[in-house]
């Protein structure tokens, strides 16, 4: 089985992770774990131009391994293998595209859990995410 942890940083995906290590069992065998982070993309004009490409994926590689490193390291502790990686772009998309291309089986992702009326006017990435993908999704509050 092929499971995609979301890691975006925040304590929701801590507890995520928390939740995923205590319930491995649940799993036949040894599962493929994938842990992904998406960062938004600098936006294009001056500040890109000024930094250069070189110094934005730089920017972006150390963005992604603070937020990553801590993560992987809960589960290489216990001997679970991960596969990390980080994309650019909107993060419901970017997460869809990567599930597409890896076969992924589960997504799992921390859930902020603001309600109802605050995702319907401001949305959520979670819920952005259930609406499209085919794939099961554990949401972990």
């Amino acid at each position: 089985m092929k499971i995609l942890l979301a890691v975006d940083g925040s304590p929701f995906t801590a507890k995520a992770a928390d939740y995923l290590l205590s319930h491995m069992n649940w799993f036949q065998g040894e599962p493929e774990l994938h842990l992904l982070h998406v960062k938004a993309p600098i936006p294009v004009g001056r500040a890109r131009a000024v930094l250069g490409h070189d110094e934005v994926e730089q920017y972006y590689r150390e963005e992604s391994a603070a937020v990553l490193d801590p993560v992987e390291k809960l589960f290489t502790d216990k001997n679970i293998r991960t596969h990390s990686g980080y994309r650019t772009g909107e993060i419901d998309d970017e997460i869809q595209a990567y599930v597409a291309e890896n076969a992924i089986d589960l997504i799992v992702m921390g859930s902020h859990g603001h309600g109802a009326l605050k995702n319907l006017v401001m949305g959520s990435t979670a819920t952005k995410v259930l609406a499209g993908t085919s794939v099961p999704v554990l949401l972990v509050r």
